[in-house]
Formats: structure tokens, C-alpha cells, sequence
């Protein structure tokens, strides 16, 4: 099995996963969030908190009380999605642990004149770290030492966190596995999240604690599982195309047969990503330019 397909969130309690990792999830279910976020929890009685969530009194009180008597040493945040690190200010403010991890917000490309960000109210813009970390660099705790892994895509500024001396890595939502990463520009990239699979599977590690959703096993295998669902979306892109224009709303049509009319907006974004990315390599042309709204056809 490559992951777990059944998951519970077990809503105020600490799953463990192994010896010093235990999961928590916090209690805000969503269609972009599956059941919840989930805070990882690394040490024993000096923890590590990676990702403490949204702005939930309620979830940070729920770390605290799992904590018990140990100490918050490190508030580790993978990327700036209000569903990530806005929990980590709180969560400071009653610790005083040193918020770390990605850097703050940035879109992956600025915008076009008059283009909008669709992801713009799901971003972080107060977000700032005490302490950035660089990629490749190696964050040490008293408990455990991450290696910084740059997975820009989903967001520009996103971050995996592998844990030395074990076969776990930190996946945020690059890599998840009740469903595949939402990629929306100007705020991510797809040339980039597909670059970032690569270096994820040129590494050695075999477990993924995701953002959302349970344990990716067998990595290696469901990475490139994943990369080859995102050539096949291209693959299925490029044969809606022709030399006359058609737009994203009639693509995702075309494409996503019996999709669930609440899920189309999504899936116009990773459309959107697609065809982005080919307009950069020049295979597709958009009319007027690249953006959400506009026409695309064959380079």
C-alpha cells in the first residue's frame, strides 16, 4: 500500500507515528483541506511544532495540552497558506519559540496588467520568520535535525523537511495522499512543482508526513506516480487544442468528465498551471496573454 487510504483525524488527540513524531489535526475540514491540517510534533521534551495550523485558539490549545510538561523549542512552518502558519504567531505568543522555517510570502511571477490572484485570500502576507532557512541547510534541535529541501510549486516559497537518521520526510502539501496538489499561479508554478518531484525523487527518503490526509509509503513509487498523472494532464490539454482558441471553462469541460460542478474552479486553476507552463516552452499560444481568462490554441 503507498499510503493510507483510510484516515482518521481523531480530532484532539496525538497520533504516534514513530518514536518522537506524533500527529495532530486540526479541526478545520475542508474540500481544500481534506479532514484537516496536520501539526507534526518531533521530540520528547523539547518538541518540535511544524505547521500549528490555521488561526485556531482551539488547535493550539489542543498542542499545549498534548505537550503537557515538555517545552516548545521550534515552531517550524513549510509555507505561508492561512491552513499552515498563521497558528504559528499564536502559538509563539504563548511559547515564545522562535517561528522558523520558509521564507515570506512571494507569488512565483508577478502579475499581468489587470490580471487577478484567484489564491489570493488563501496566502499569509503577516507571516515572518525569525529565522529563514536556506536549502540544504540542516536546522538542528535538541530533539532531531531537519534538512531543508526548496519544493517551490504549490507555493514559491514552500519547503519539505526531511528528518536525519530516518527514512521520513516532511512532505507539507507537496506531496499528499488523499489528492494531488493544488498549483495556481501567479502563486505557484507547475514547471517548478514538476522540478521539485524530481529532486523529492532523487533522495533517499521512504515515508512522507504530509499536510493533510495520512502516511505516504512507498514514496518513490507515488512521487512518480504523481508525475506521470501530471504528464498525462498535459498529454490530455494538448489534444483539446487546436488552432482555433478555446478558454480554460470549456478546457476543464473537454477534460474532467463528470466533474463535480463545485470543483471545476480547481480544476481551471491546474488547467491554467498546464497551460502556463506550455506557453513557456512555447507549445501553446494564449490570446491575449497568459492569464486565467484567456483563450489558448496550439503554438
Amino acid at each position: 500500500m503507498k499510503h493510507d487510504r483510510q484516515f482518521d483525524p481523531a480530532y484532539g488527540n496525538a497520533i504516534e507515528i514513530s518514536d518522537g513524531i506524533r500527529r495532530l489535526t486540526a479541526p478545520n475540514p475542508s474540500p481544500f483541506t481534506f479532514h484537516g491540517t496536520n501539526t507534526y510534533l518531533v521530540g520528547q521534551d523539547s518538541i518540535t511544532v511544524i505547521d500549528p495550523g490555521p488561526d485556531s485558539p482551539e488547535h493550539i490549545d489542543t498542542i499545549l495540552k498534548v505537550i503537557g510538561g515538555a517545552s516548545v523549542e521550534t515552531i517550524l512552518v513549510s509555507h505561508t497558506h492561512l491552513d499552515h502558519s498563521p497558528g504559528a504567531r499564536l502559538l509563539q505568543a504563548k511559547t515564545g519559540a522562535p517561528i522558523v522555517g520558509c521564507a515570506a510570502y512571494r507569488p512565483a511571477r508577478n502579475l499581468g496588467t489587470g490580471e487577478s490572484n484567484p489564491m489570493d485570500a488563501s496566502s499569509d502576507r503577516d507571516y515572518k520568520p525569525d529565522l529563514q532557512l536556506e536549502d540544504g541547510s540542516l536546522h538542528k534541535t535538541s530533539g532531531a535535525d531537519f534538512e531543508v529541501i526548496e519544493t517551490p510549486g504549490h507555493t514559491d516559497n514552500h519547503l519539505c523537511l526531511a528528518l536525519k537518521g530516518s527514512p521520513f520526510l516532511f512532505s507539507a502539501d507537496h506531496v499528499m495522499a488523499w489528492s494531488t496538489s493544488i498549483v495556481a499561479p501567479p502563486d505557484g508554478s507547475m514547471r517548478s512543482y514538476m522540478s521539485s518531484l524530481d529532486r523529492l525523487l532523487a533522495r533517499q527518503e521512504t515515508i512522507y508526513l504530509p499536510g493533510h490526509g495520512g502516511l505516504v509509503r512507498d514514496a518513490h513509487d507515488y512521487v512518480a506516480d504523481l508525475k506521470v498523472h501530471r504528464l498525462q494532464r498535459e498529454a490530455s490539454i494538448l489534444d483539446q487544442l487546436s488552432t482555433e482558441p478555446i478558454s480554460i471553462p470549456n478546457l476543464v469541460l473537454r477534460i474532467y468528465h463528470g466533474l463535480d460542478p463545485a470543483l471545476r474552479p480547481a480544476a481551471a486553476l491546474s488547467v491554467f498551471a498546464h497551460l502556463e507552463d506550455l506557453a513557456s516552452r512555447k507549445l501553446v499560444v494564449a490570446e491575449p496573454e497568459v492569464r486565467l481568462e484567456a483563450s489558448y490554441r496550439r503554438a
